[in-house]
């Protein structure tokens, strides 16, 4: 009889585990924001993608005889910029630099800053001190800044704003991470693993951390939207990808800031690429908040 319990333990948490998943994603589907955030995600995701298949124009190269076409032109749908470079195309490829940026600078920070929490969250005194101490230093500086002076010291270059991107959203991670560790060390399970004999290692790896994670799993999904916006500033100020011809939505901006009057459409889609590609990401991550926390169901 004992075995059989022993048996049935694992079995009814497994069964418990995946009724917390299924309930939450029955929550997002019914949230029609989230589901809306979905769909410029998808748009934007699948844009990067098919870049190549959607446009048939390069975006480094045009003709000056086509320049400062506006939309609706012959063979330009959103017209050209001031060196007869397809806006459109522009737009679609530079999707895939605030993707790949995006993307792998949230994994980076979270890889680092996920790594710092659960080491503070999991140990106690001097070392959880240090860890957050250097935590807080980093989160007194504004975020732009922060990436600012990275790029400065690293130089340009798609691999050098990635890691500093990345640098703006590790402190942040590795807060939001100790908290839930110590929100949840206390809890029954936790106590009864100690009770067991289980070792610290363990109920951090088995018992803590998938019990912590939701919150990051959010945060991780807004980071994307800030990522975005910071990627696209960086190449406004001029620290954007190291060859000025590169696709890209903040160095997209800056090229047509002189011609407002002559070609405003040049401001206008890329700033609403950034605009709908941060908002899917805000109401996505809304939406996995609410569905993962029964407690803020609208």
């Amino acid at each position: 009889m004992a075995t059989t319990a022993a048996t049935k333990g694992p079995i009814v948490a497994e069964r418990a585990s995946r009724g917390i998943w299924r309930d939450a994603m029955r929550r997002l589907v019914r949230n029609g924001p989230a589901l809306v955030g979905l769909f410029f995600i998808v748009v934007f995701v699948l844009s990067a993608i098919l870049a190549p298949v959607l446009t048939p124009y390069d975006p480094v190269t045009g003709s000056l005889a086509n320049r400062l076409q506006g939309p609706g032109s012959v063979g330009h749908l959103l017209g050209t910029d001031l060196q007869g470079r397809d806006e459109l195309a522009r737009i679609l490829y530079g999707a895939r630099v605030s993707l790949l940026v995006g993307v792998g600078s949230v994994v980076m920070g979270l890889t680092i800053g996920g790594t710092i929490g659960a080491i503070a969250g999991a140990a106690t005194g001097r070392v959880d001190t240090i860890l957050m101490r250097i935590v807080d230093v980093l989160l007194a500086i504004p975020g732009i800044l922060l990436a600012i002076g990275v790029v400065t010291w690293l130089g340009r270059g798609l691999p050098q704003i990635t890691l500093a991107v990345a640098a703006t959203n590790a402190p942040i991670f590795a807060r939001i991470l100790r908290g839930s560790l110590l929100a949840n060390r206390e809890q029954d399970y936790v106590i009864a693993a100690r009770a067991i004999g289980a070792g610290r290692v363990r109920i951090l790896v088995r018992h803590l951390l998938p019990n912590s994670l939701t919150s990051v799993i959010v945060a991780a999904t807004l980071a994307l939207a800030t990522a975005i916006i910071d990627v696209a500033g960086l190449g406004f100020l001029g620290l954007g990808p190291a060859d000025p011809r590169t696709a890209e939505w903040g160095t997209m901006l800056t090229d047509s800031t002189q011609y407002l009057r002559e070609g405003p459409y040049l401001i206008f889609f890329p700033g609403l690429a950034i605009v709908i590609s941060a908002i899917g990401f805000n109401l996505l991550g809304d939406g996995l908040r609410e569905s993962l926390d029964p407690r803020l169901k609208r």
